[in-house]
């Protein structure tokens, strides 16, 4: 078990899924920790499982991102490890996407990791971390995801960008980019029928011949964010092989 001991880590959309299981290892390895999320069930969820010593807030991505840096250097005084992970994933055809799905998925998965980094900088001393989560779609033509896709694809060119910017700093930005995992998400944001037949076709055609586990991809997000220190402007998929095999 890596020893995380005083390490400060901030994960937007931690109370859930690949967010939680990252933060489960943290705490394991008596970090600091602060998770963000916003439905009721998750919260209570992600208090239960990590008990009370992390900080569990409640807080919109989009418009809660001034109180969370407010809260983070009050808990922390700055941070080691800020993951961006907090995202929605709706699916729909060219023909049954309305402007307003448009705009909510670009506003939370967009909007909200630029500006919330943005907002971060000043706790971000060198030698810190930013791990973001895109998705192997940004660079696969996945039916009924195009909006989805396109907020990651943006997500993956703007790690770069931010590794470059911030180099100077001493700040490592890389991304995580996971395939088919097994999060629950797909189960609240399609019909019960529909998600089941995704998950089924997805196992039968990775090389792996199965989903993975939140914690696999828990495991690539900590070491980009504390032990690839000679790593910046990448992204890390995992995704049973799926992209290359």
């Amino acid at each position: 078990m890596n020893d995380y001991a005083g390490k400060r880590v901030v994960i937007t959309g931690g109370t859930s899924g690949i967010g939680l299981a990252a933060a489960r290892v943290l705490v394991d390895g008596r970090a600091r920790v602060l998770v963000t999320g916003r439905t009721p069930s998750s919260l209570e969820t992600a208090r239960a499982a990590l008990g009370p010593d992390p900080v569990v807030l409640a807080a919109d991505a989009v418009t809660g991102i001034d109180a969370l840096a407010e809260r983070a250097a009050a808990e922390f005084g700055a941070v080691d490890l800020l993951v961006l992970n907090a995202g929605i994933a709706p699916t729909g055809t060219i023909e049954d996407t309305d402007p307003r799905t448009y705009d909510e998925v670009f506003a939370v998965n967009t909007r909200a990791p630029f500006f919330t980094l943005q907002r971060f900088l000043p706790l971000m001393p060198s030698g810190s971390a930013v791990v973001l989560t895109t998705s192997v779609s940004n660079a696969k033509g996945i039916a009924t995801t195009s909006v989805y896709s396109a907020t990651k694809a943006a997500l993956r060119s703007m790690t770069r960008t931010f590794a470059r910017e911030l180099i100077d700093r001493g700040i490592r930005v890389n991304a995580v980019s996971p395939g088919p995992i097994d999060t629950g998400i797909l189960e609240r944001t399609m019909p019960a029928a529909e998600a089941r037949a995704f998950l089924e076709q997805g196992a039968a055609t990775n090389p792996m011949g199965r989903f993975g586990e939140p914690e696999e991809v828990a495991r690539a997000i900590l070491y980009l964010g504390f032990d690839a220190t000679y790593t910046t402007g990448t992204e890390l998929v995992v995704d049973g092989g799926a992209s290359d095999l």
